[in-house]
């Protein structure tokens, strides 16, 4: 039993975070989180998975350092990433390991500056992996005794020739990504063969897979354009060549998660468009003929893919996404114009097809963290069979419920409410609204992160959203409120919290606002509209977006987006927070970690000055706060840290709406 109500037994919950599946379906892996044995950090671990749900789950591996990435290798053994100490390690680089399935792991493969995310030929058993040379090396030797002579030295200098030049919570440019592939040796180390020595930014935050037999690997592909983007293409790599095919690329489309079938022939690729001011983004699939060089647009519906994964025997492609506020599967078989939905009632992730059909996934909604399953298809539908999982789904303390409201200009809004069980019209509960990031997301699975049992725990109701501008309900949906109209997405949220309040197990009268990211965008606008809320918690939100757009690691896609101020000086007044500062009574706690480049710390800097220089009563009397972490980035990840954001999060809304 975990009590919700206490940070630390929340946050030092095991949880599982990844999956993979032997391609004969005979063998199942699962990753798992939990606190290390200082609480600083969370620990990966390997755990197996009885694929016939039967046996209990059990422990593969125990370093302290932990194991990420497991792929299998044809023979049955386990490949994974770890930074456990070896004789050729350097500094806390990670290196390839193999887990035999009788014995103890060994390294596979090392590279200076470690490796990353190996995929495996199912068939031949060739192995790719990520990494990355300092771009001046020449060959490993090289690059080894250029990064000692940086750490000796301490150099810290990155010389920019482009854009981008940060990416969520690091630096780029220091290094220059690679794909490597291993030179055969059994019993030995292999040596790490760079596959496209010549490779600057192209490998960039790449993603790319293997077919079965080893012979070519589909990769993400970017090259810079004029106005400092670099979109996502797509390409081929020969592995017996080396030679580079660009599949795909474009000024005005992304090609995301490319995903070639295990026979070779076809690639599939999630394409997006971002819009621009007038013209909303798209989203669909694109299915590509590696042979004849045609290309399948495919459409998805309300489907807004996040997945995808070919059948083992390349017959068909599922795609996973949001749909719906509950998530689900569809496939794709060769010339279809379109989708088949076959599941959808929750959020499924790590696709893993197996021989004969069947499909291993973690399966997640609102009131049930990841867990793994096996699903079987049949025509008459889907069969879900959960597995045992070793981080069983906990007890909840409260019930979920589907709401739904109809906004003043007919469209229907839907959402969750979580309420704690012994809330009812004799005992109404205060309520926490919050705020969903994205803005392309869904509430519609679980999160660790902003989890609502831990409020509905302590006495309050939750109510999660998916206003305008949400996956899932189609692309009229996002539309809705193109380009990001912060008041448009209000209206959505307050009708139906005006439906909600109005229940008679709530407390229409103790109420706070919470969001993060576009959601603390959103939580700082609503501070400057209306003053219905006892608090508001604005975590890593755009305070002043005229700023944020030029200095987010996103910037060329910002700027494209939204323009300059000068260019659309009506947008950018109403939906700036900034510009209504002079109208916020609501308590505010600010909450940002300075690692985040994604909506830099200056927007919570600016934000904080506004609030502390507009404030004229005695110092000691200031209503707002601010929690900083040093540390951290868009996300609050270490498990102390995340004890602290909870513990300070619901200390200032029970300080200010429990009264």
């Amino acid at each position: 039993m975990v009590d919700f109500a206490d940070f630390d037994q929340f946050t030092a919950m095991r949880r599982v975070t990844g999956l993979v599946a032997r391609a004969d379906g005979t063998r199942v892996v699962v990753t798992c989180q939990e606190p290390d044995k200082d609480g600083a950090r969370y620990a990966t671990s390997l755990w197996a998975v009885d694929p016939s749900g039967e046996r209990e789950a059990s422990r593969l591996t125990w370093s302290e350092k932990g194991e990420t990435a497991p792929a299998f290798l044809p023979n049955g053994d386990l490949l994974f990433v770890s930074a456990r100490p070896h004789a050729d390690q350097v500094e806390d680089d990670t290196a390839l390991w193999v887990l035999p399935q009788t014995g103890e792991p060994t390294v596979y493969a090392t590279t200076p500056g470690g490796l990353a995310g190996p995929v495996v030929a199912a068939a031949s058993g060739t192995i790719a992996a990520a990494g990355g040379r300092l771009p001046d090396s020449t060959d490993a030797d090289d690059d080894k005794a250029a990064r000692e002579d940086r750490r000796k030295k301490k150099i810290t200098a990155i010389l920019h020739d482009g854009f981008p030049i940060r990416h969520w919570d690091h630096e780029l440019g220091d290094v220059h990504p690679r794909l490597f592939v291993f030179a055969d040796g059994e019993g030995e180390l292999r040596e790490a063969i760079d596959l496209i020595p010549d490779a600057r930014e192209e490998l960039l935050n790449a993603e790319f897979t293997i077919g079965d037999d080893g012979s070519l690997l589909a990769t993400s592909w970017r090259r810079r354009r004029p106005g400092g983007r670099m979109p996502y293409g797509v390409a081929i790599l020969d592995m017996a060549t080396r030679q580079v095919r660009v599949l795909a690329e474009s000024d005005d489309a992304d090609f995301g998660s490319p995903t070639i079938s295990p026979d070779g022939t076809r690639v599939a690729v999630i394409e997006t468009t971002d819009g621009d001011f007038d013209h909303p983004l798209t989203y669909g699939l694109r299915v590509f003929e590696l042979a004849g060089g045609t290309s399948q647009a495919v459409d998805t519906g309300d489907l807004y893919p996040t997945e995808l994964a070919w059948s083992a025997d390349s017959a068909a492609l599922f795609v996973s996404g949001d749909l719906h506020g509950r998530g689900g599967v569809a496939t794709w078989s060769g010339g279809d114009p379109s989708v088949r939905v076959l599941l959808d009632d929750a959020v499924y992730s790590a696709l893993s097809p197996v021989s004969g059909g069947s499909l291993f996934a973690l399966r997640s909604t609102i009131d049930a963290p990841p867990h793994p399953v096996r699903v079987t298809f049949a025509s008459e539908g889907a069969t879900v069979v959960p597995l045992r999982s070793p981080a069983p789904p906990p007890q909840l303390p409260g019930r979920l419920d589907r709401v739904t409201t109809q906004t003043p200009d007919g469209a229907t809004v839907g959402g969750w409410l979580c309420l704690p069980d012994a809330a009812g019209a004799d005992a109404p509960v205060p309520l926490q609204l919050w705020i969903h990031g994205g803005p392309f997301g869904s509430y519609n699975s679980w999160s660790w992160r902003w989890c609502p049992w831990v409020a509905v725990a302590r006495g309050y109701g939750v109510l999660l959203p998916d206003p305008a501008l949400s996956t899932g309900y189609g692309h009229g949906w996002i539309e809705r409120a193109w380009p990001h109209r912060a008041g448009i997405v209000w209206a959505d949220v307050e009708a139906m919290l005006d439906d909600v309040v109005a229940r008679p197990e709530i407390d229409g009268t103790r109420t706070a606002c919470l969001g993060a990211s576009f959601g603390g965008y959103m939580t700082n606008w609503v501070a400057g509209h209306t003053d219905r809320f006892n608090a508001i918690v604005t975590h890593a939100g755009l305070w002043a977006l005229d700023q944020q757009h030029t200095t987010t690691d996103g910037a060329a896609w910002k700027t494209r987006l939204f323009e300059t101020p000068a260019e659309h000086p009506e947008w950018y007044a109403e939906n700036s927070p900034h510009n209504f500062v002079d109208r916020i009574v609501t308590p505010m706690l600010v909450v940002h970690g300075n690692r985040d480049y994604r909506v830099p710390v200056s927007e919570a800097l600016r934000l904080w000055w506004d609030l502390v220089s507009r404030f004229d009563g005695d110092p000691a009397d200031l209503p707002h706060r601010f929690l900083q972490f040093t540390g951290e980035n868009h996300w609050i990840l270490s498990p102390g840290n995340a004890a602290v954001w909870w513990r300070t999060v619901q200390g200032f809304v029970e300080q200010h709406v429990k009264v």
